[in-house]
């Protein structure tokens, strides 16, 4: 591990590390493209719109895994840096039997209060049938989508990305065959969705534990070994916390949006839900290459390497923003196509193909962001992270999506999410030089 992360080539660890992680969000791409393409062709836009609903509950699931599972596999890439082993077993089992414990309490809260959470989330008389399937079904199965975070995550720190991406490949392959299985020969509508999604991430998860329990030579999920001290678990809430912050704005955000496209209709949320599966093409890989890279940037920072942690962080924006922009410009073009595979009706494909250009244009601006985010989860700055956590679909997409609703109208609230990704990205780069560059320069003189 030390040679793999300490002396290996920037570009050939770098994508050691990513590619995989980039795969396995590839195959969840190509799922929720093959779920919305499914859904679309039952040509029930109010269905169309339940699911879309339901996906700030998805968002929040995965922010709640995030607490441990990138809270975790932080701290435990800077240990492993500072050579901790023992810390780092016992890290990464509290991390797992907590997340275990958090979410069977959050599926007793969601089912309890199912009808105004769905309320909050945009459900109409129309929708909410439609929306409250999925949510159940989601609600139920909470454990294996929170859980699946914490494994797929601390792995990595271990060098095991591809283990990671098998588990990722194999539960998504198993959610695309139910998926039209459950929708069209059982027609089980909605919740025939949140089913297949379910079992994807059962076996996601437990494919995850086999291969921490089999491969790993340090991490370790052994009920003896939760036990840790208030220091670590402070330690690991003080980045879990921002990083969950992340997913819990991105459900605000998406519950925001499709509240304010409500008074549109189902055809604009609709439209929407299409669009951003798109969309999650270009975010996702993002994503994929930010996250991947995480363990190695904890890793060099927690071992002093200052030069090659610059080095590393100089490589990962160069890839963020020269891929967001490449594949945005095929998109933009082929938009009215993409949209229209979904459902070919010409006020969907207007409003969406309107929709998905304008999402577009900031998407190397994004790619950015995800690296200043990621990197300040990673060596520990936890007042950066929580900044870049609530600011892109958090505290400046409210704004802007307030006053430019109100100047503009519909176009106003589309562009409202663009217009934050370039304030939050002139905010990242700001911290990034007061974080990050003058302390590591400091230190280097």
């Amino acid at each position: 591990m030390d040679e793999l992360f300490k002396r290996a080539p920037i570009p050939k660890v770098y994508m050691q590390l990513a590619l995989p992680v980039v795969l396995g969000m590839v195959a969840s791409m190509i799922y929720n493209l093959a779920d919305t393409f499914f859904v679309a062709k039952t040509g029930n836009a109010d269905l169309v719109a339940g699911i879309a609903l339901g996906t700030p509950l998805f968002s929040f699931m995965l922010a709640v895994g995030d607490i441990f599972g990138l809270g975790g596999s932080a701290a435990i890439s800077r240990m492993l840096g500072q050579k901790k082993h023992q810390a780092s077993a016992h890290l990464s089992s509290f991390c797992f039997y907590a997340a275990i414990g958090f979410s069977l309490v959050l599926t007793v809260l969601m089912l309890v209060f199912e009808r105004p959470i769905l309320g909050l989330l945009g459900a109409t008389p129309a929708t909410y049938q439609y929306a409250a399937g999925f949510y159940r079904m989601m609600a139920l199965g909470s454990t294996f989508i929170i859980v699946s975070l914490v494994p797929g995550n601390i792995i990595r720190t271990e060098g095991l990305a591809a283990k990671s991406m098998i588990a990722t490949l194999a539960g998504t392959l198993l959610a695309i065959i139910l998926d039209p299985i459950f929708l069209f020969v059982f027609d089980w509508g909605t919740a025939g969705v949140g089913l297949a999604n379910v079992l994807g991430y059962a076996l996601n998860t437990s494919l995850l534990v086999y291969f921490m329990v089999k491969d790993c030579q340090i991490l370790s999920l052994s009920p003896k070994l939760w036990r840790v001290s208030w220091a670590n678990v402070r330690m690991i809430l003080n980045i879990g916390i921002p990083a969950s912050l992340t997913n819990f704005m991105q459900s605000f955000g998406v519950m925001l949006l499709n509240n304010y496209l409500a008074v549109y209709g189902a055809t604009a949320i609709a439209a929407m839900g299409i669009v951003m599966k798109i969309y999650m093409v270009v975010m996702l890989v993002m994503v994929g290459f930010a996250f991947g890279a995480q363990p190695l940037i904890g890793y060099n920072y927690g071992a002093a390497n200052y030069e090659r942690f610059r080095a590393i962080i100089r490589f990962d924006l160069l890839i963020e923003v020269v891929y967001a922009l490449i594949c945005a410009l095929i998109l933009m073009a082929l938009a009215p196509q993409l949209v229209a595979l979904f459902m070919n009706k010409p006020v969907i494909v207007a409003m969406g193909t309107k929709m998905l250009r304008l999402l577009l244009v900031t998407a190397p601006f994004i790619g950015a962001i995800l690296v200043f985010t990621t990197l300040f989860q990673s060596i520990g700055k936890a007042s950066g992270a929580l900044i870049m956590a609530i600011t892109r679909q958090g505290i400046i997409f409210a704004i802007a999506i307030v006053v430019l609703a109100k100047l503009f109208g519909f176009t106003g609230v589309i562009i409202a999410q663009p217009v934050a990704d370039i304030i939050t990205f002139l905010i990242g780069f700001g911290l990034y030089r007061y974080l990050v560059i003058k302390p590591t320069r400091a230190q280097k003189a």
